[in-house]
């Protein structure tokens, strides 16, 4: 039953067997709200010609082609782990624990070489026709895991794409069977321990569970991309975006001034451990939904405390994750009930 309102809209995509060459969507993921926008370039007329002061229509021309924004989605504990491989360059599989039908997949950064996403949103038009706008050649600029208080867990993406077809037939949007997204009250975020790496699988030994109140966590990687890539014979359509730049980890933590456990790490330049995890409802003989991070090597580089009042001093900290030069920079573990990307 159309409604003619954003109640209608889909969002799916798919990975590209070869950049910038359209594939049919086949997964959906539920999103908040989405920015992408088919961006072009103009070739202005600019030459003098007597009698005539405005620029001709006649001489303007698109020239350049570009994709621009992202969307916005609580993460679900089914059917979205091949974005995290193309935030991180990951070649992760999902791989079956012991005789049950959990899958968990470790993604850890790769190179972004050879990943690019097609992506499909279908927008309504209040007639109630849902109008597709496909977008190839999508590589993730930047992505966000954010928990704030009393909330669910979501993740912000940032695209650059090469085109739109706004030819290509709607797809039809199926959804996994019985799909979850995670809580505030899921959560659990230590810092410190000892990282070690075993068997492709990076645990912390050690790690302490924070003791003072965190009301909100975000942890962001920038993936820095050579977007310019337009030369002449590729009729305005960008090359494959390339890593130009040292890719980043920062992150932020909302919380109550508790100097022993945030701030002093800031003063003494200590490189800690960070990991924070969300567990879900049971899959199969102990093994649950689950996302987690770890970063081996953080080191906070700001934490503020203000007294404004007689209420509870906040504090917010930043930090930086950093290569340890023994376990990847950051490892995303996902557990569901997903036998493929």
């Amino acid at each position: 039953m159309a409604t003619g309102t954003g109640l209608d809209a889909q969002l799916g995509f798919a990975a590209e067997s070869t950049v910038g060459t359209p594939v049919t969507v086949t997964k959906f993921v539920e999103f908040n709200s989405e920015s992408l926008a088919w961006v072009p370039s103009f070739v202005e007329p600019a030459g003098l010609r007597v009698g005539r002061k405005f620029k001709r229509a006649s001489r303007l021309v698109q020239s350049r082609k570009t994709v621009e924004g992202g969307f916005e989605m609580e993460w679900p504990t089914k059917g979205a782990g091949l974005l995290v491989a193309h935030a991180l360059g990951s070649s992760a599989v999902p791989v079956q624990i012991a005789a049950t039908t959990a899958y968990a997949q470790i993604h850890t950064p790769g190179g972004l070489v050879g990943k690019g996403l097609t992506i499909q949103v279908g927008r309504p038009e209040p007639s109630g026709t849902v109008r597709a706008h496909t977008y190839t050649g999508c590589k993730i600029k930047s992505w966000e895991f954010k928990l704030a208080n009393d909330g669910t867990l979501t993740l912000t993406l940032e695209i650059d794409g090469w085109d739109e077809s706004t030819a290509t037939a709607l797809a039809t949007a199926t959804f996994p069977a019985g799909t979850q997204v995670f809580n505030f009250q899921q959560g659990v975020l230590k810092l410190g321990g000892t990282p070690s790496t075993a068997s492709g699988e990076m645990t912390v030994a050690g790690g302490t569970a924070v003791s003072t109140v965190v009301t909100e966590i975000s942890i962001k990687g920038e993936n820095p991309l050579a977007t310019e890539r337009y030369g002449i014979g590729q009729s305005g359509v960008k090359k494959e975006q390339l890593e130009n730049d040292f890719p980043t980890l920062t992150g932020s933590l909302s919380a109550e001034f508790n100097r022993t456990e945030l701030y002093d790490l800031l003063k003494n330049n200590t490189t800690t451990a960070l990991e924070f995890t969300m567990t879900g409802s049971l899959i199969a003989s102990g093994n649950f939904y689950l996302i987690s991070f770890i970063l081996p090597a953080v080191k906070i580089k700001a934490a503020a405390p203000s007294v404004e009042g007689p209420d509870i001093v906040q504090m917010t900290t930043e930090w930086e994750g950093y290569d340890d030069e023994t376990n990847a920079p950051i490892q995303i573990k996902i557990v569901s009930t997903d036998t493929t990307l």
